[in-house]
């Protein structure tokens, strides 16, 4: 009888420490590239080739990760942040992502930069679930989480920063003929559309050119030599930031003075307006949803403090007049929270549904008035913009903060 009575002790002794330990093993919930210490991240970066100036935000993204392991990681768990080049090129973009997820096995891939490589893996992540998560570039087809619920943008898509344009040439230059330059694919055609669909009926007679080139072009001079030809007095600028300079270059050499707009991903006074040269991009129009890292106004800022000593001590040799380094330290930080909110349950599953649920995020180094918001049919996080003129040393902003959202 004693044996039995200790037997069932033992049995329920035994039962109460599956009931206890159950709870706890269920917070944990990995999925591929996870493990108690370590989150594997894995990005593709054109470090070489036709876009290699924004090889400066990968370089950025691993400074920022070196931060955030430094000061204990996400939730205990370092991140291993594995960046390879893609030289801008579609074939190579695929071949290195399909890397990083089945020899890697990384949770997510984060910020994958270009129009062009995005297209490149985008059924392939999408029929994978795996996270495509903040993708650098604003193409507006990032945003349809019904037919490609693994694929997340993060900046402003292309159709609503070209609305904006849309909007202030309609409130400012009523007799404007314009001369558009765009790369011939899916990140120029985006900007066109945005641009267009927000003239409305008078796109047919306001627009009297369009000139488009190719990433594999040597220069853009022959397309602004034509657009001065059409009569234009407006130039739209939808450039990477080596031919964004050329263009800036080439337009002051031939005298010609357009109101000029440039495409928000190559407004950098360091990587785009430096090299075209300060005086031949004074009085250059764009729009701006971070704040310029030029521009004095921010020298006791908060939030601008906080990005210069992470430059300081973690990119010394970082360019600090670049809005790529804000930009790169901006999104990395966003997905930092998301990761922190995925608590013990990172899986791919779990990642994107905390994507989806970002609610008046702000990250320090966001204009004033702009903040990050996403839902489950909602994958456009940043919608809105405010336009800024370059003086010869820095962007000043000027008017309202703006939506661009389609259909405002």
């Amino acid at each position: 009888m004693r044996d039995s009575r200790r037997w069932l002790l033992l049995v329920s002794a035994a039962a109460g420490l599956v009931f206890a330990a159950g709870p706890a093993a269920a917070q944990k919930k990995y999925g591929p590239g996870v493990t108690d210490t370590e989150i594997k991240v894995g990005n593709i970066m054109p470090y070489s080739g036709p876009a290699s100036a924004y090889g400066l935000i990968g370089k950025t993204l691993a400074a920022y990760f070196n931060k955030v392991n430094a000061e204990g990681g996400v939730n205990g768990r370092k991140i291993n942040f594995i960046s390879y080049d893609d030289a801008y090129s579609p074939p190579k973009a695929v071949e290195q992502v399909r890397k990083l997820v089945e020899s890697d096995e990384v949770l997510l891939v984060f910020q994958p930069l270009g129009t062009p490589s995005n297209t490149a893996i985008h059924k392939y992540l999408n029929t994978k679930k795996v996270p495509q998560l903040f993708v650098a570039t604003g193409a507006t087809k990032w945003g349809d989480p019904k037919n490609f619920p693994w694929t997340m943008g993060w900046q402003p898509n292309y159709q609503s920063e070209g609305r904006i344009y849309a909007k202030y040439i309609l409130e400012n230059h009523k007799d404007a003929k314009i001369g558009i330059l765009y790369q011939n694919d899916d990140y120029g055609k985006d900007y066109a559309k945005g641009l267009k669909d927000g003239l409305g009926d008078k796109a047919k007679t306001m627009i009297v050119a369009e000139q488009p080139y190719e990433t594999s072009d040597p220069t853009v001079d022959s397309q602004i030599i034509n657009l001065k030809a059409s009569g234009a007095n407006v130039l739209f600028n939808v450039t990477t930031p080596k031919f964004a300079a050329q263009a800036i270059k080439k337009t002051a050499e031939i005298g010609w003075k357009p109101v000029h707009l440039v495409n928000n991903v190559s407004n950098s006074v360091g990587s785009v307006l430096k090299p075209a040269g300060l005086e031949a991009s004074k009085g250059l129009l764009s729009t701006g949803y971070l704040k310029d890292p030029t521009d004095p106004t921010w020298k006791d800022d908060a939030g601008y403090k906080e990005w210069l000593a992470f430059m300081n001590q973690y990119f010394p040799d970082g360019d600090k007049t670049s809005s790529f380094t804000v930009y790169a330290y901006s999104v990395a930080q966003t997905l930092v929270q998301v990761l922190k909110q995925c608590g013990d349950e990172l899986t791919r599953e779990n990642v994107m549904r905390q994507a989806a649920n970002l609610k008046n995020f702000r990250v320090p180094m966001l204009l004033p008035g702009i903040a990050i918001n996403t839902g489950p049919n909602d994958f456009f996080p940043i919608e809105h913009m405010q336009m800024q003129r370059f003086n010869g040393e820095r962007w000043e902003l000027f008017g309202p903060v703006i939506s661009g959202e389609i259909g405002s």
